[in-house]
């Protein structure tokens, strides 16, 4: 897995290689909001979780993502996981309900992602 934080960031380049030796067109993340953490290339979000759980994460302020390298605007930035479904934390679908939290994760992504 890649670790990417503010201090660490990650070019669209190295996403499209990371991306074409996995699954070809798109590369899977989790973010850690509160900590400023993105995890890239794992086959499951889950395992992107389980890693950033073990290291001091709470479950509340993580979010799956999706990255397409190859395309265009905000279209690029999909949030649909399983990991992000979570009726007890008000998150009802496998995307992010919340668009205050939509954005803070936009935000971050553009920040850690040099395009």
């Amino acid at each position: 897995m890649r670790r990417v934080t503010e201090s660490q960031t990650i070019s669209l380049d190295e996403i499209r290689t990371l991306a074409e030796g996995r699954f070809g067109d798109m590369i899977k993340g989790v973010v850690d909001l509160e900590r400023g953490i993105l995890l890239l290339d794992a086959d499951l979000h889950a395992d992107q979780e389980a890693s950033l759980l073990a290291e001091g994460s709470n479950q509340t302020d993580l979010w799956g993502i999706n990255l397409y390298p190859d395309v265009a605007g905000e279209d690029w930035l999909e949030f649909d996981s399983m990991i992000n479904l979570r009726p007890s934390f008000g998150n009802r679908s496998r995307g992010v309900d919340d668009p205050v939290t939509r954005a803070a994760i936009a935000g971050f992504i553009a920040r850690v992602v040099r395009r």
